[in-house]
């Protein structure tokens, strides 16, 4: 099955009309993109946008040929001009199956929001999905379902739509997942590749032809992953932002609770509710039991508590026992953590904090602290295939 996808865009383009963010700035020559719309195999058009007959001419193809047309979504806006010849635009009511002339099989997909996903079949039986903007697929909840070879969907908008998929079987660890619907609320270029692939998803420009079913090589999504950064560095969102297409997630919470502390209270409420409800959270230091079993994906916030905790248990903090063998307990427990990071299978987010680029400590403790969280993050950082530097909200690739 041949797939072009005359537009990769959200329903305004990219960039958007008369916006001066900095996105659309810089969406210009081949960052730029049109209305998503999908030609498959010459026959079915997926969304009527404008400039259609032109995208498919400029991709070396032609609507002659297009036999169905399928919207996904209310297209708001001036009324799109129907190409001489192409057939009449319409949505299939939810569940209803089509069986096109071409020997496409078309069955649409209930959604969460306004619009309407479709189910494409081909002849040979490759099958792809192609969801509308903002819209994740509804009653999913029962039984598995096979894998698609394709999915052409929000990940941007939606994450948790991916999520969802994955955790009914429906994309699998061949399924190719392209993002469309791409708008100006996520960064292009270089930083929007990144973000895709910590997803195992890729984008491609407008104008490219994909072959559903062929061998293809899906991006490596890093095992074991270390975010560090300074204090409010944007670093958890970044750990957050790499699980949310994950159907499954444990959140390690090592900081536990502070009676009688708002600050630290507020700081716990706003890391909840940026977390899918679908996550579990564990308030827990003991990291090694949960690293040597399987399970799914954890996302550990963060080492430095940990470590805290680490030193409490020794009595690091003190001069005297810190001599008198809390510095050889305190390496022994953070050697016990590292091996487990090394053996692990599981999918690891690590976030740690980077103090050792400020001011120096004033007490002998301060300093301790900070150079035992220095060895622990750079003996961490050897067992990740990735490890990601965040600065102003802006995250650099250190390692993968």
């Amino acid at each position: 099955m041949e797939l072009t996808l005359l537009g990769t865009g959200a329903p305004l383009g990219l960039p958007r009309p008369d916006c001066p963010c900095a996105v659309c700035a810089r969406s210009r020559g081949p960052r730029a993109r049109s209305a998503t719309a999908l030609l498959v195999d010459g026959a079915l058009l997926l969304d009527l946008t404008p400039g259609a007959a032109l995208a498919a001419a400029r991709s070396g193809h032609s609507l002659v040929g297009v036999r169905q047309v399928l919207l996904t979504h209310p297209h708001d806006g001036p009324a799109v001009e129907v190409p001489a010849g192409l057939p009449t635009a319409g949505r299939v009511p939810d569940g209803q199956e089509l069986t096109l002339i071409s020997g496409h099989r078309v069955r649409a997909v209930p959604m969460d929001s306004p619009g309407t996903g479709y189910e494409v079949t081909s002849a040979d039986g490759e099958r792809l999905l192609y969801l509308p903007p903002g819209g994740a697929p509804a009653g999913l909840a029962g039984g598995r379902l096979d894998p698609y070879d394709m999915v052409v969907a929000d990940v941007t908008g939606r994450p948790d739509g991916l999520a969802r998929l994955r955790a009914v079987g429906a994309v699998g660890p061949a399924t190719e997942v392209i993002a469309v619907h791409l708008d100006h609320d996520v960064p292009t270029g270089a930083e929007l590749d990144r973000r895709l692939a910590a997803a195992g998803v890729r984008a491609v420009p407008d104008g490219t032809t994909l072959y559903v079913g062929d061998y293809h090589e899906v991006p490596e999504v890093p095992r074991r992953t270390l975010v560090t950064g300074g204090a409010r560095s944007g670093k958890s969102v970044e750990a957050e932002r790499r699980l949310e297409t994950f159907p499954e997630v444990l959140y390690v919470a090592t900081g536990g609770t502070r009676e009688g502390d708002p600050e630290w209270a507020e700081r716990v409420g706003l890391h909840r509710e940026r977390r899918p409800g679908s996550w579990r959270t564990a308030e827990t230091c003991e990291l090694v039991p949960l690293l040597v079993e399987d399970g799914p994906a954890l996302l550990i916030d963060c080492l430095s508590l940990w470590l805290t905790d680490a030193m409490d248990r020794v009595g690091a903090w003190d001069d005297a026992t810190w001599a008198d063998g809390g510095q050889a307990a305190l390496r022994e427990r953070t050697a016990e953590l590292v091996a487990a990071v090394r053996a692990t299978r599981r999918t690891v987010v690590a976030v740690t904090n980077e103090v050792g680029s400020g001011v120096v400590p004033a007490t002998a403790a301060g300093r301790r602290f900070r150079d035992e969280l220095g060895r622990l993050n750079a003996s961490f950082a050897e067992e990740c295939e990735e490890v990601v530097l965040v600065v102003a909200g802006q995250a650099l690739v250190l390692r993968g």
